[in-house]
This record gives structure tokens, C-alpha cells and sequence, in this order.
């Protein structure tokens, strides 16, 4: 048994006036995860593939954000006005965020989330968009009301800062720069927020700036908000808010290139070490991510972010608010609603498009007769001519399946591959498409029932839940077979401790009945088996029952009972904490909900509700201290709650409640 305190100022809040408490609750997770972000804006997202974390600036706030590959925050640095760009180090281990406000350049220690130094620019240079290029950080500028980019020399003893970079020019705003691996020595600088745009390519091989291409008005377009150099290191692309395609042009002259053809108001661009490109816009009721094989301008794959905030339109695209895993199997991108709250999404394997495989095969076929499967393999990218699926038939025979060729996908994506069922009974043909570079994989199944009669099989109690280590009887009843009468009953019970067992075979009575008893101090599923005969197919059926836990509570410290509200009441003295017992069926990391609620306007309302760790011999103390409100009634519970209480062994649980006032 432990004790452990709650403050009553948060467990017994009553809802007066204009005071509320809000509860939050995460959506399911899916394949693609969605996670709130504590942020109040968003300038720049890096991904640290050996740390597996995301990093996130928000400008506002002044920090940077660290979460884990789930979206779950794990680190904060803070002090960093103005913070913006952000760039990752080649080894991973440091991240450099462009404190504009501070006009300092921090670096900060990818593994532990925090600062490790701070490298001043000079008063009033208000740098925001970092880029690693010649052994060099580089960084764009504001400069005292005109901009231009500099560069930090971090090679030796002494950090080196040189600014005016650029000596061809001065720019409207601090430009936003980009590099690559692939042109290790080359800075590509752009216009922020500007109508046009301007373009320059920079040599920085000698430690300085040189220009060697400069555009006005590339590709017609303005209010550039991101760009990406290519991984080869040939191109940049940027995002721009007109025209509506992420342009590219070539580094070598900035001449047109390509495009990738988004929608309206484009944001933002990242380029995954494959070439695949990322394209995000500011797009409330068309799709905000589009993802392209490198050099095609159509995309393999389309998110549309849905509406979280009460708005009429869905979740828009930050700016600069995409960033791919280094190994291209995940996409985040940061998100934010009608009510400014931010999210980290999570894609997973974005690059592959979607792929739809189906399988048809006769409800119905004679046994050792030919018969035909057929089906389609679709996407909204081409396959390659020759693609092929699989086939694998899973019959009595061959349990364990049994791989019997390939079919050869026609350009329309139909197939057709013929197959003669040697058993009777159920036959399964599995197609499979392995997937490839730009396609996810996909599988599909067709079922024929061959020859053989299929048995009536049932069992009872299906669905049903009863309170902890009742005694239950279950009845298996066999319908019609031609000679086997036998029939199997196993009992599972949750939990990976306790094994599947056998606990009754035998011959069933005239009725066709047999029936054996469990204790259920834990959900089990049971189940029946019939092996089948020549003439009749084996059949399972199985029947999945609840356990619900033991549960009680109790209050002490109290001065008084009395009966109100057709309940009994426990009087406390505001200055008494109350102590309140749990015990409950033990189990393995297993928590308890408590539960706290305040009657007030004529219902009762929920003040608090946490999960605690049950101690391991099934007992908890929760003792309620602060300086609770008198005269108002508050009613106290702990429950099991399935799956969320740690475990899945047994059913939900609700305690009963416990009635209590404080008195002054």
C-alpha cells in the first residue's frame, strides 16, 4: 500500500460562475497520428533521424519544442526570442535555431534538449534562416532595416562571425538560404515575403560569398515562404505563394526547371534523401500536403487535414511546416485550426501511393474441378508493365498455405489465375502485390467452400460479463455430421500468463450438447472445435465472456455521517484531509480511475479524474489535501477501465460512490 496526495484545490473545483474545468482527450491513434502541440506559433520543423525526435520553433514563445517520432513532447529549450530557422548538424548531435530577438545564433544539444552555446550575431542583425554549406553556418539577416546573409566560423578556437555577405546587393528582408549535401559548397538565398521574387545561387567554397546566378522574377512569381535544394544538389524548389505549383529551377542558372503542381497558395517544401518532394499549402478546403516522385509533376499522394477547430474550412498547413524522416518513412507536418492550436502530424510512408488489390473467387466449386480467381490491382500512380501478384491457396491440406505462381497484371490492372482444389471444405486463395518504391503493398482474399457440408456449431454466453470468479456453465451444441460426434472446449483467459487450455472433450449427448464450467476471475474467450469428417467441414465458433475486478473504497477522517440526499454522507472539517482506500484485483502495472465530482446547478459534474498506479498487493491511498470549498457535496469513486486501466485482462468496473461535505 502507498499514500500519495491530490491538492483538493484541483480535485474538489466546483463550476461557479464563469470558472470551468476542461477535460482533453487524444483521438484513436491511426496509421497517420495527429498530436497537440504547446506551441503558439511555428516557424521551422527539423527532423533528428538518429534521436528520432522532431524539433519545432516557435517564434512567439520564444523556444523550441522536442518531440519523440509520436509527437509526444520530451524536451524544451526556452530564452530564445524570436526563434526561427533552424538547421541540423551533418553528425545529427547539434541543432542551430536563428534567435532573431536575441540576435544570436543558439546551438542546442540534440540529445539532451538543451542549450550548449550561444553565438551573437551583432546588435541588431536579427538573423532567422540558418544553413550548414563549406564547413560554414550561414545565416540570413535583417541588418538594420535592410537584409542580407552571414556567415559563423565555428572551425576554430574562437567563433567567427562575418556579415555582408552578399557584396552584390542588399536585400528587402533577412532571406531565407538553403543547401544540400549534394553541392556541399553552394548556398542558394531568397526573398521572404517579397512581389517578385528573387533567386541567387552562392560559391561558398573559399569561406566567402560568391554570386554565380541571380533571377528577378522567377517563374512569376512572389511571397516566397520556403525552399529546398534538391539531395543531387541541380535544383532548388520553392514555395511560393503564387503561382500555385512548387517551381524549380536549376542551380547552375536559375533557368525554369520543372514544377510540381500543388493548389492554391503554396508554403512550404522539404525533400526527402530519395528526391521525393513534399509540398505543402495554405489550403483550407483543398488537400495540404502533396507528395511527388522526383521530376514528375503530378502527386502519388494527397492529405486533406480535417476541420479540428470549429472553423468552416479544415486545418491549415503552417509555413515551412513540413520536414521528412531522414530515411523517407515518415512525413511531419505542423498544423494549426480556427483557434490557433497547433499539431504535429505524423504521415507514415507518404511516397507510396495508395494501392486497392481485390480478389474474386466462386462462392461455391466441386472438389478437383477448375475454377478461376480474378480480380484488379488499382493506383493513382502507373505500375510498371509486367507487375505481377501472387497466389497462395490455404486449404485442409495445406494449412499453412502453398504458394502456387504469379499472374501477370494487364494494363488496365485486371489479372486471372486458374487453380484446381485438390481438398474439400473451405479453400482460401491469398493475392498479394509485394509493393515497390513508389506503391505500398497490398493483399487480398477469395473463399470458395468446396464439396464439403458445413456443421451447425454454437456456444453460449457470447458477449456476456459476470462479476469476479462466478462459476459459469458453457454448452457447445453440434448439429449434424456424418461420423465424428466429438467436440473440444477451450478457455483463454486475458492476459499473456495464462495459457489456452483444453478444459473438456467429449462425445455430445442425444441433444448435441456438451458443456464444461469455468471460473472467471479474468475476460476469456472460449471456444469450441469440431475437427470435421469426410463429409463435413471442421468448424469453430468461439464465445468471448467479461470478468469485471473486486473493487472497494473507503473514507476516513470524517467527523460525522448523516443520511441526505437518499444517500450517506461523510462530514469533513476543512482542515481533516480526507483519506480515501482503494482496494481492487491486482494485476501487473495495473491503475484505477478516481473519480471526483460536485453537485452544483442541479447535476452532478466532474471536478477530477486521473488514473493512479495500484500498489501491487491491489491496495492504494489517496489522502485529498489544500483547502477545499464548505457546504458543497462532492461524491468520490474508483473504477477499472478496460485497456486504459493498463491491462485488457478483465471488464470495466465501476466502484460505488462515495458521498462527502466539508464543514467548516
Amino acid at each position: 500500500m502507498r499514500t500519495r496526495t491530490l491538492t483538493a484545490a484541483t480535485a474538489l473545483a466546483v463550476l461557479f460562475g464563469s470558472t470551468a474545468l476542461a477535460v482533453t482527450s487524444a483521438a484513436p491513434a491511426l496509421a497517420d497520428s495527429s498530436t497537440v502541440l504547446p506551441v503558439t506559433s511555428t516557424g521551422d520543423v527539423v527532423v533528428d533521424g538518429v534521436h528520432q525526435r522532431v524539433f519545432i520553433s516557435d517564434p512567439k514563445s520564444g523556444k523550441v519544442v522536442a518531440t519523440d517520432y509520436s509527437g509526444t513532447v520530451v524536451g524544451t529549450v526556452e530564452s530564445l526570442p524570436g526563434v526561427r530557422g533552424l538547421e541540423l548538424s551533418a553528425d545529427s548531435g547539434t541543432l542551430y535555431a536563428a534567435a532573431e530577438d536575441a540576435d544570436a545564433i543558439v546551438a542546442i544539444d540534440t540529445a539532451t534538449a538543451t542549450e550548449a552555446h550561444r553565438y551573437p550575431t551583432g546588435a541588431g542583425t536579427q538573423p532567422e534562416y540558418p544553413a550548414l554549406a563549406g564547413g560554414k553556418l550561414w545565416f540570413g539577416y535583417r541588418g538594420n532595416g535592410s537584409g542580407n546573409f552571414g556567415s559563423l566560423d565555428l572551425s576554430g578556437s574562437d567563433p567567427v562571425v562575418t556579415l555582408h555577405q552578399d557584396t552584390t546587393k542588399t536585400w528587402n528582408d533577412a532571406p531565407i538560404l538553403g543547401s544540400s549535401t549534394g553541392a556541399p559548397d553552394t548556398v542558394v538565398a531568397g526573398t521572404s515575403g517579397q512581389s517578385p521574387n528573387e533567386l541567387a545561387v552562392f560559391d561558398v567554397s573559399s569561406g566567402s560569398a560568391t554570386r554565380t546566378a541571380y533571377a528577378w522574377d522567377p517563374g512569376s512569381s512572389s511571397d516566397l515562404s520556403d525552399l529546398a535544394v534538391t539531395p543531387d544538389g541541380k535544383d532548388v524548389v520553392t514555395a511560393s505563394g503564387s503561382p500555385y505549383k512548387q517551381q524549380v529551377f536549376k542551380l547552375s542558372d536559375l533557368s525554369d526547371d520543372g514544377s510540381y503542381t500543388s493548389n492554391a497558395y503554396p508554403n512550404a517544401v522539404d525533400i526527402a534523401p530519395d528526391g521525393a518532394v513534399a509540398a505543402g499549402t495554405d489550403s483550407s478546403y483543398d488537400p495540404d500536403v502533396h507528395i511527388f516522385r522526383p521530376g514528375i509533376s503530378a502527386p502519388v499522394r494527397q492529405y486533406d487535414f480535417p476541420n479540428t477547430g470549429g472553423g468552416s474550412g479544415g486545418d491549415t498547413l503552417a509555413a515551412s511546416g513540413l520536414a521528412w524522416a531522414p530515411d523517407a518513412s515518415k512525413l511531419f507536418a505542423v498544423s494549426y485550426n480556427a483557434s490557433d492550436v497547433y499539431s504535429l502530424r505524423v504521415l507514415d510512408n507518404p511516397a507510396k501511393a495508395d494501392t486497392t488489390l481485390t480478389a474474386s473467387a466462386p462462392a461455391t466449386a466441386p472438389r478437383a474441378k477448375a475454377l478461376s480467381v480474378t480480380g484488379k490491382l488499382t493506383s493513382n500512380a502507373a505500375f510498371p508493365s509486367g507487375t505481377t501478384v501472387s497466389v497462395r491457396r490455404t486449404d485442409a491440406e495445406s494449412p499453412s498455405g502453398k504458394l502456387l505462381g504469379t499472374a501477370t497484371v494487364g494494363a488496365d490492372g485486371s489479372y486471372s489465375f486458374a487453380d484446381t482444389p485438390p481438398a474439400g471444405g473451405q479453400v482460401v486463395y491469398t493475392v498479394g502485390y509485394a509493393g515497390d518504391e513508389y506503391h505500398a503493398s497490398a493483399t487480398a482474399t477469395g473463399t470458395v467452400n468446396v464439396t464439403k457440408t458445413t456443421t451447425a456449431l454454437t456456444l453460449d454466453n457470447n458477449g456476456k460479463v459476470y462479476a469476479y470468479n462466478t462459476q459459469v456453465k458453457f454448452t457447445a451444441h453440434l448439429g449434424a455430421t456424418y461420423r465424428n460426434r466429438t467436440v473440444e472446449i477451450y478457455a483463454d483467459p486475458y492476459g499473456g500468463d495464462k495459457p489456452n487450455k483444453l478444459i473438456k472433450s467429449g462425445t455430445v449427448d442425444a441433444s448435441g450438447n456438451l458443456s464444461a464450467s469455468v471460473y472467471l476471475t479474468r475476460d476469456t474467450r472460449l471456444t469450441a472445435k469440431f475437427t470435421g469428417d469426410t463429409r463435413y467441414a471442421p468448424a469453430t465458433v468461439t464465445s468471448t465472456v467479461g470478468a469485471r475486478v473486486r473493487v472497494s473504497t473507503a473514507l476516513s477522517g470524517y467527523y460525522t455521517t448523516r443520511t441526505a440526499w437518499n444517500q450517506t454522507y461523510r462530514y469533513f472539517h476543512k482542515s481533516k484531509d480526507p483519506v480515501f482506500d482503494t482496494t481492487m484485483t491486482p494485476y501487473p502495472n495495473r491503475k484505477y480511475r478516481v473519480e471526483v465530482q460536485g453537485y452544483y446547478d442541479g447535476a452532478w459534474r466532474g471536478t477530477h479524474s486521473e488514473y493512479l498506479v495500484l500498489g501491487s498487493g491491489g491496495r492504494d491511498t489517496l489522502e485529498l489535501t489544500g483547502t477545499p470549498p464548505t457546504g458543497v457535496r462532492f461524491r468520490i469513486r474508483s473504477s477499472y477501465i478496460d485497456t486504459t486501466s493498463g491491462d485488457n485482462v478483465n471488464s470495466t468496473t465501476y466502484g460505488t460512490w462515495k458521498y462527502f461535505i466539508f464543514t467548516s
